[in-house]
């Protein structure tokens, strides 16, 4: 049984979800009051989320620029980073737990993500 069932297209949804929840949620949790850093690293994350998966060689792009491995290295990344950041910034409980859940969460859709790319009825 394959664990790895998040399609691409799947993916993308997610992606553009994932970066409307970077950009929105810092305003809606009052992260610029218990660590400006934070927030604004949440949110520069989302607007970049948003770039690269645009240029993401799967369904709902403007762009195939790159293929959906190269996607995935840049999630891997922006989730280390979001790890990295709960545990050396000095920040409130708040912020420590949204970088963890940020970062865990990314890694989750990593570990699900089906890089292979979607058949075709026809070929299936």
């Amino acid at each position: 049984m394959n664990l790895r069932f998040i399609t691409p297209n799947l993916h993308a949804l997610l992606d553009y979800s994932a970066a409307a929840a970077l950009i929105l949620l810092p305003f809606v949790l009052g992260l610029r009051e218990e660590s400006l850093f934070v927030h604004w690293f949440s949110i520069v994350t989302g607007v970049g989320l948003i770039g690269y998966s645009l240029l993401t060689d799967y369904g709902p792009s403007l762009a195939k620029v790159f293929p959906f491995k190269v996607h995935l290295i840049l999630d891997s990344l922006a989730s280390i980073a979001f790890l990295v950041l709960a545990f050396a910034h000095q920040g409130t409980t708040l912020s420590f737990i949204y970088c963890l859940v940020m970062g865990g969460g990314v890694i989750a859709v990593i570990a699900l993500s089906n890089d292979i790319a979607e058949a075709s009825p026809a070929s299936a």
